[in-house]
């Protein structure tokens, strides 16, 4: 469907609902045939805008479909992004976070890497090396991927209109000290119920986490937005996610079981 006679205003709203009312809709690329990825970000601001509207706060932003395990998953074959909300980041004390299980549709868990924005970045042209000066600290962290399509029968344009599935996210300690190894070689370690649910390493996310951020800066500069000092930017995911529901409880850790992180579902 051209962009001229596409809705985003009212797809919007129709995501918006299903996001309040935890009912899931149709892939928007079968009901209304979205297949542009332009048209599918205004979707997304439609989205955006509703959610500022009802006093929710962006914090930053998430990327998502960094893993070609997960894009196999998924049945994609690019990254997208989306953003973060303040009224879905939980935290805890000394690591452990529960969440209310029945905020969510059909949650997937992930393991990933939170980078704490300390300076400005604006694209084009951002690179590693721009990245890991502009960051305060990353943390070890599990993002809750959660999608308002019917049983996650996703094409790209559904998941960028649907702020890229974003359910929910959390982060252990931050590390500043993290910046000086190669994050491409750091390792995570995802258990669930107290049984082995995924490994990853950073190479798995674009190669290098701190890649990942840097094509979400340039691709930003697409729509004139940078990164700020404060934000917060979720890597994408290093291993395949794990489907989630009341009573799972996921352990996260990094090499040498520094940086866990507990997250269970209530």
């Amino acid at each position: 469907m051209s962009t001229g006679t596409l809705d985003v205003e009212a797809l919007g709203a129709q995501l918006g609902r299903a996001w309040s009312e935890r009912t899931p809709i149709p892939p928007l690329s079968e009901s209304v045939n979205l297949s542009d990825i332009d048209d599918a970000y205004r979707v997304q601001q439609a989205f955006t805008r509703l959610r500022l509207a009802a006093g929710d706060r962006m914090v930053g932003r998430k990327i998502g479909l960094t893993s070609k395990a997960v894009q196999q998953q998924l049945g994609v074959d690019q990254p997208d992004f989306g953003n973060l909300w303040a009224s879905r980041y939980f935290q805890g004390e000394a690591g452990q976070i529960e969440v209310p299980a029945d905020l969510f549709l059909q949650p997937r868990v992930e393991g990933e890497l939170a980078f704490l924005i300390g300076a400005p970045l604006r694209g084009p042209g951002v690179t590693v090396a721009d990245v890991l000066a502009a960051t305060e600290a990353v943390a070890y962290s599990l993002e809750i991927v959660d999608s308002r399509i019917e049983n996650w029968r996703i094409k790209l344009a559904d998941t960028v209109a649907d702020n890229a599935s974003f359910g929910g996210f959390c982060h252990g300690d931050w590390q500043p000290e993290l910046l000086t190894r190669d994050l491409s070689t750091l390792n995570l370690t995802l258990s669930k119920n107290g049984q082995p649910a995924g490994t990853g390493s950073g190479a798995a996310c674009l190669g290098n986490p701190a890649l990942a951020v840097a094509w979400l800066v340039n691709t930003l500069a697409r729509f004139d937005v940078s990164l700020e000092p404060g934000d917060l930017v979720m890597s994408g995911a290093w291993m395949p996610v794990v489907p989630a529901a009341q009573g799972d409880v996921f352990v996260l850790e990094g090499e040498g079981g520094s940086g866990a992180l507990t997250l269970g579902f209530v």
